[in-house]
């Protein structure tokens, strides 16, 4: 497994984590809207620990910016 995620987009998506955590916690959001939510942080999460993205793989984009041979 080779890292394909650069540091601004593990930013990024933990960012977008926090804030998904938020709207669900303050109740801004809630039902399946914010169980989904919480999927979804918990998933950019666990890729931004790892700094793989299995949806990149398919595609061949990596944000690293180091070139990947195929």
């Amino acid at each position: 497994m080779k890292k394909n995620m650069g540091s601004a987009d593990r930013i990024i998506r933990i960012i977008i984590a926090a804030m998904f955590v938020a709207l669900y916690f303050t109740g801004v959001v809630g039902g399946t809207v914010g169980l989904v939510l919480i999927a979804l942080s918990t998933i950019f999460v666990l890729t931004s620990l790892v700094s793989f993205c299995p949806l990149y793989l398919p595609f061949g984009i990596s944000t690293s910016g180091k070139k990947t041979t195929s």
